[in-house]
């Protein structure tokens, strides 16, 4: 592989980008301004894995690092737009489409837009059905990705398609919400491939009320789960059932491996240490796991997106 140039940086430390703020470096982090800057790692990465990086907020980089390319979007590709009315577009801009008799109004939200930005931006525009949004610290990008959600929503009730970049082909495409294979915090977005934007269909709502429920959001979040350097939740809901509450149940609150603790405001949560490390997390992550099918015979199942680490599975079966 030749040298590149600017944007790519080397031996760039992603761990610090993640929102845990520990763990270790790519050999390359591209941070891309423009589409060329895509098509530049399409055209570059030879054998090399790429892993793009939205906010960093469900996200942990084991010490030892990525050895691949890290891919992250740039401001350029943060604009939010309300498009009006959902219906054909007819901009050739590569828009995701709806009937013309679906209801609502389109909102164009780049991926390296944050959610809570969207989510006040919406509200302010007068519409609602992405209050939601407000209390996770995550990217369009990522969110479409994993499906993100809470407070009852999650972006498939609002997603009606994406437009992506595949960092093996260099495949430009729009994606329809259908086609994407939403399901519970997963959908068939590849590591290796870039969402650019998403179209959302939001509705005509009462901007007062929609204020105060992103105030109710915000401070339910601040009353009930961990500020600091975390993931958020850590391990998906069993059917059913919740992490938080196995994991409590189970005597992990507070449990500590080197300089990281599970919460003991959130059992599902992960608290690291400043300047810790991101093998203690995964340390943690598997010793909460097996006490959990100790104790209550149910495998946990991270939410948390790791590379650089072993397989989780393996590691929880390892040495029992």
């Amino acid at each position: 592989m030749s040298p590149p140039t600017t944007p790519w940086v080397e031996h760039a430390p992603i761990g610090a980008l993640s929102t845990y703020r520990v763990g270790g470096a790519a050999r390359w982090l591209v941070v891309a301004h423009r589409i060329e800057d895509l098509h530049d790692v399409v055209a570059r990465r030879g054998d090399l894995p790429v892993l793009v990086v939205g906010k960093g907020s469900n996200l942990l980089v084991g010490d030892a690092g990525f050895d691949g390319i890290a891919v992250q979007l740039g401001e350029a590709f943060a604009a939010i737009e309300v498009l009006g009315a959902a219906g054909p577009d007819s901009t050739g801009g590569g828009a995701a489409t709806e009937p013309e008799d679906a209801a609502g109004v389109i909102v164009r939200a780049g991926a390296a837009a944050s959610l809570p930005v969207v989510a006040r931006r919406s509200v302010a525009a007068g519409l609602t059905g992405f209050e939601w949004a407000v209390g996770v610290p995550g990217s369009i990008g990522g969110a479409v990705r994993m499906n993100a959600g809470g407070h009852g929503a999650d972006m498939a009730a609002s997603l009606v398609g994406v437009r992506l970049i595949d960092l093996r082909t260099g495949e430009d495409e729009v994606v329809r919400s259908a086609e994407l294979d939403l399901a519970y915090r997963s959908s068939s977005v590849r590591a290796d491939q870039v969402v650019l934007h998403a179209d959302l269909r939001l509705r005509p709502g009462d901007r007062t009320r929609s204020e105060e429920l992103l105030s109710e959001i915000v401070r339910w979040r601040r009353e009930h789960q961990p500020g600091g350097a975390n993931a958020g939740s850590v391990f998906t809901n069993p059917p059913g059932d919740s992490a938080g509450r196995l994991i409590d149940a189970a005597g992990c609150r507070g449990m500590r491996v080197g300089t990281a603790e599970v919460s003991t405001k959130h059992a599902n949560f992960i608290q690291a240490d400043a300047g810790g490390s991101a093998d203690d997390v995964f340390a943690l992550m598997v010793a909460v796991a097996r006490e959990v099918r100790r104790v209550h015979g149910v495998d946990l199942h991270p939410e948390t997106r790791m590379v650089g680490l072993p397989p989780f599975a393996d590691a929880v079966e390892a040495d029992l």
